[in-house]
């Protein structure tokens, strides 16, 4: 059954707000889920998933690890109990035959994949979520939608 994962633009300009949505978000994801992270540099991305992944942990009985930006590694991979996610970021790749180098897909049904900076991939992915982080114009409060539609596990 596929459920729809669509959101008003919501109010994360306090960091207590973005932990509290990426905590309910990590409670629905499951193997095989893809989550497209967009948005501009220091716009809160990193931040949500690093909310996210030690929520997991916690909720799991892990030690907590620390999340950081894959920027120069391309990929961290995180075990959360239930399942292994793997954290891209493609910001530094300059073309899609380095994209299909790092082996993005490989193995996602086995895992959940985040990636940084999706808009660099080519090929078109079904079942993912897409969620969109921006400044308003001042750029003083930051905001995230939600988009998309997944399989219900």
């Amino acid at each position: 059954m596929l459920i729809a994962t669509n959101s008003e633009k919501i109010d994360i300009s306090l960091e207590d707000k973005t932990s509290e949505l990426a905590k309910s978000f990590s409670r629905t994801l499951h193997k095989g889920d893809v989550v497209y992270f967009n948005g501009e540099i220091g716009v809160g991305k990193t931040t949500f998933i690093r909310h996210l992944i030690n929520n997991l942990q916690q909720l799991n009985k892990i030690n907590l690890t620390e999340v950081t930006s894959p920027t120069f590694n391309l990929v961290n991979e995180y075990d959360v109990g239930n399942f292994i996610i793997q954290h891209y970021d493609l910001y530094r790749l300059t073309n899609y035959k380095e994209i299909k180098n790092i082996g993005l897909f490989e193995n996602k049904e086995e895992i959940v994949t985040l990636v940084e900076w999706p808009e660099k991939i080519k090929e078109t992915i079904d079942n993912k979520i897409d969620l969109f982080f921006e400044y308003n114009d001042d750029l003083n409060k930051r905001y995230l939608t939600i988009k998309g539609v997944k399989n219900k596990k």
